[in-house]
């Protein structure tokens, strides 16, 4: 969405309320991307307030968006709500020349009496969603011999396969303890 801001900047207002929904078309067949797997049933809900106080402004947002993700350990379907909410200081593209490179990102920027903030809204909220998500804190996941989702009850496997790799370390473990005996 693109903010019509000329009023504000020139003083005729001194807040302008933000309200709106927003269609996050975002790829998440990407294994790579933060958003994986991840479904949205919902638009974002995007609300905020730019305000002007004697040529200082700045934007406050809020953004929620309901989602439906894998739990991380046990693959169940876990629903749930992400919310963020930012602050920026509000600056015309004239004093983009002025910023150093490490200070732009505090700034959002008005170009020709417009601020278009859904691109930089997705992009934050790429960012900032969880990449772990968890049915529980204490999700036992899945077996990793059967599959059985462990937070359902124990299955009967036994676990007492050993790494290939550690063969080594666990005969020298075999052997201490056949001396101590």
């Amino acid at each position: 969405m693109k903010l019509d801001l000329r009023a504000l900047i020139a003083s005729d207002i001194s807040e302008l309320p933000i309200s709106y929904e927003l269609s996050p078309e975002l790829d998440t067949s990407d294994p790579r991307s933060s958003l994986y797997n991840v479904r949205f049933p919902t638009k974002m809900t995007v609300s905020g307030l730019v305000t002007n106080n004697a040529g200082y402004m700045r934007l406050t947002l809020s953004l929620s968006i309901d989602y439906v993700a894998q739990c991380a350990r046990c693959l169940c379907d876990v629903e749930g709500r992400f919310e963020y909410s930012l602050e920026k200081t509000v600056a015309l593209s004239s004093v983009l020349s002025t910023l150093d490179e490490d200070k732009r990102d505090e700034y959002v920027i008005v170009e020709d009496g417009f601020l278009d903030i859904d691109e930089q809204l997705l992009e934050l909220f790429e960012l900032e969603f969880p990449t772990k998500i968890l049915c529980k804190e204490d999700c036992k996941g899945l077996c990793p011999k059967c599959g059985m989702d462990k937070n359902q009850g124990d299955c009967n496997c036994e676990m007492r396969e050993i790494d290939p790799r550690l063969l080594p370390l666990q005969k020298l473990l075999d052997e201490m303890k056949n001396s101590k005996e």
